[in-house]
């Protein structure tokens, strides 16, 4: 990507930033305590705002750069310095960033997810925080990262769990420990207080209790089926979906290699946390994500139809 195709989308970003931040900040005034009396309060604000250290968190993601101190320091201060005229330090930044994390969650939160359609697609990625040769002699996520098992073996680490829509975008997130299964009612349920209609998983969410208690909230929760049991009876469309169900791989795919949601370089926990939050930030201004529509129009245009009524989404 060129650069002045990178700074206008530094800028769509920033005004995005910029308007939650201000109203985040108004709201917070008016629920703040007022100071005790005789005692004395600063209030004087930092050289960068947290609009503009957020926008800097989230263009790093944006798959050009490997490395946040190469990108601040060898990019943002040399070819950024127009958008942000009063940078600071690469130590300070770091500073400034983890006093934004609640603003930037709040952002995350209201801003960033897409709206629920009716069909929905839930997985979940490993996320390792060092080889396994060296999980003994990790000291930043002792004690909260656990060893765990995927298809691909065993890992060190965490799991970050989804939930899109059929257009890509992404509803939910929950970030556990890597022992923790993927079928877990404690995590869907949180997961899933917003979303309705159909949501479709692989073999790994088959729990008839988790079934129920989805259903029950007006969720039906569509799985494969192993080889020992029984098949499901499914109509076509449910079976379609299904097997569209491999998009939410994509939408994984991305955010490890093009918004490196997972790497091994992390030396706090709350810049790990700071990295999660500002990949999925990033994903959300990708122009183009993963999405189904296309291809079911290709294969079967009447069954779009079908997807786009009230009745479908509503269930």
């Amino acid at each position: 990507m060129s650069t002045p195709l990178f700074k206008d989308k530094v800028a769509e970003i920033f005004v995005k930033v910029d308007d939650f931040c201000n109203h985040f900040e108004n709201e917070f005034k008016k629920h703040s305590l007022p100071p005790a009396i005789g005692t004395k309060t600063r209030n004087r604000k930092t050289t960068l705002s947290d609009s503009e250290v957020t926008t800097i968190l989230i263009a790093f993601h944006g798959g050009q750069f490997r490395n946040f101190k190469h990108f601040y320091c060898s990019y943002v201060c040399h070819h950024l310095r127009d958008c942000f005229p009063d940078l600071v330090s690469y130590n300070r930044f770091i500073e400034l960033s983890h006093r934004c994390a609640v603003p930037f969650m709040l952002f995350l939160h209201y801003c960033c997810r897409g709206e629920c359609t009716g069909i929905s697609f839930i997985d979940s990625t490993v996320l390792r925080v060092c080889h396994n040769k060296r999980i003994k002699r990790n000291k930043v996520f002792k004690g909260m990262a656990k060893v765990g098992k995927s298809t691909v073996g065993w890992f060190f680490g965490f799991k970050l769990h989804l939930i899109i829509n059929d257009k890509g975008e992404i509803l939910s997130f929950y970030l556990s420990q890597g022992n923790t299964s993927d079928n877990s009612a404690k995590i869907i349920t949180r997961m899933t207080k917003e979303i309705f209609g159909k949501v479709f998983g692989d073999k790994g969410y088959i729990n008839k209790a988790l079934a129920d208690l989805l259903f029950d909230d007006g969720i039906q929760l569509i799985t494969a089926v192993r080889r020992n049991m029984k098949q499901k009876a499914l109509s076509n469309e449910e079976k379609l979906l299904l097997r569209k169900r491999s998009v939410i791989e994509t939408v994984n795919d991305e955010l490890k290699n093009i918004c490196q949601v997972e790497h091994t370089r992390h030396r706090s926990i709350a810049g790990f946390i700071l990295n999660i939050m500002s990949a999925i930030a990033a994903y959300s201004f990708f122009p183009k994500k993963p999405s189904i529509k296309k291809d079911i129009e290709e294969t079967n245009p009447t069954l779009i139809a079908q997807l786009n009524q009230p009745k479908l989404i509503a269930a």
